[in-house]
């Protein structure tokens, strides 16, 4: 399971990841955080089943030791979940970040960018399978 999440180690890291994916989950964590552990399992579980190389990618941040990143992207709470589509933070379902171990939600919106980036890889195949 662990291979279906990018673990980010520097803001280089996440950028290339962002340039190189059209949709990215990115979990906002700490090693102290008991929610962050919490939901740690379902998090790799959702991003086993929906990764897919090239259009979605999940990755987790850990806010002390790639500081840069979350204070780029002003991360406060832990956990929180942002959403990426062409290297911008989006909107998902209305909800810009998701903070806190709110499975529910985070689940939706994993769904909802799963849907998508299937499509988008369905249609990449299509355009390349014409030529």
């Amino acid at each position: 399971m662990a291979d279906s999440v990018k673990h980010i180690n520097s803001a280089k890291e996440f950028a290339e990841l962002l340039s190189s994916t059209q949709y990215v989950v990115a979990d906002f964590y700490a090693d102290w955080c008991g929610p962050c552990k919490a939901i740690a399992p379902m998090y790799a579980a959702v991003a086993k089943q929906l990764s897919i190389p090239n259009f979605l990618a999940f990755a987790k941040i850990n806010v002390d030791t790639v500081q840069p990143v979350a204070q780029q992207y002003r991360v406060t709470a832990m956990p929180t979940f942002l959403f990426f589509k062409n290297s911008k933070q989006v909107a998902v379902n209305g909800n810009a970040m998701i903070q806190g171990a709110d499975w529910n939600t985070l689940k939706l919106a994993a769904d909802k960018l799963g849907r998508l980036a299937k499509e988008k890889k369905a249609a990449a195949d299509a355009a390349a399978d014409s030529k």
